[in-house]
């Protein structure tokens, strides 16, 4: 019999249409775990390439469907608390319980100038309002659980360019370890885990698309792609990579670790 790890748990997963989100979600759901997740499926105005849509959603739903779980999906923004409170709500309701947060949702309008704030709003807030929202019923229910917040390599290195959206991405995800290193110490009485992972380049809509591509063409041309690439033979990785360790994080193997930064970036930062 397949060992199912999460069987007869919750996972609360946010920006789960596509990319590491979806990624997330399926790995979780192959390990046993009931799944809720929430993505905008819209467009932000400083996001200069295509966000996730409904039909990704969907597609989310049948993946995780197809690996034996069952699945709550949410049309939410993770800068606003009430979507995400309904969507928590309706997992709950449903599945009867909440174990897992992966705070996922992020943007990369890194050339954008007008985006700072929308890159701090989804990838710093939208992760505090997310935790904030799931820890009650984590707390109430008395069996601990976990939490993994999504940084980047970014998050423990100055990684970037002179552009604002880098600069508020950077910025973000270095503010993740803050929230992470915090809530850990919080959550610990009640034997709540939180930990970060930090991924260099994934291959997902984030980052494999025209408009990022140019960008590393030209922070590269300006000088400003400092010790830029990973220590390991490797220039991306795939989603499926960084969802080995989210699921391991979670599981009971980790039951002792948090307040951790875990670097799953095939040596990047460590070259810095």
């Amino acid at each position: 019999m397949m060992d199912r790890p999460l069987e007869g748990k919750t996972a609360f997963i946010t920006g789960a249409a596509r990319g590491q989100g979806r990624a997330y979600a399926v790995r979780l759901a192959a390990d046993g775990a009931n799944i809720i997740a929430v993505d905008l499926c819209g467009q932000i105005a400083s996001v200069p390439y295509p966000l996730g849509t409904a039909a990704d959603l969907a597609e989310t739903v049948k993946l995780v469907e197809e690996a034996g779980a069952r699945i709550v999906t949410r049309q939410g923004d993770v800068r606003d608390r009430a979507s995400l409170s309904a969507a928590v709500q309706a997992g709950v309701d449903e599945f009867g319980r909440l174990d897992i947060v992966v705070a996922n949702a992020g943007i990369a309008p890194m050339q954008s100038a007008d985006a700072w704030h929308d890159v701090i709003d989804v990838n710093l807030t939208g992760v505090y309002h997310t935790i904030e929202i799931a820890k009650p019923t984590m707390i109430e229910q008395g069996s601990g659980g976990a939490i993994v917040l999504i940084s980047s390599a970014a998050g423990l290195a100055g990684i970037g360019s002179s552009d604002a959206g880098s600069i508020g991405y950077t910025a973000a995800k270095h503010g993740l370890v803050g929230l992470m290193r915090l809530y850990a110490n919080l959550l610990a009485p009640h034997n709540i885990r939180v930990n970060s992972v930090h991924p260099s380049g994934v291959d997902t809509p984030m980052i494999n698309n025209e408009f990022t591509r140019q960008w590393l063409t030209e922070m590269t041309a300006r000088g400003e792609a400092h010790g830029a690439g990973n220590a390991l033979p490797v220039q991306i990785m795939q989603a499926d990579d960084i969802a080995d360790a989210v699921a391991w994080l979670v599981s009971d193997q980790a039951r002792y670790i948090t307040g951790v930064t875990l670097p799953v970036d095939a040596g990047c930062v460590n070259r810095r």
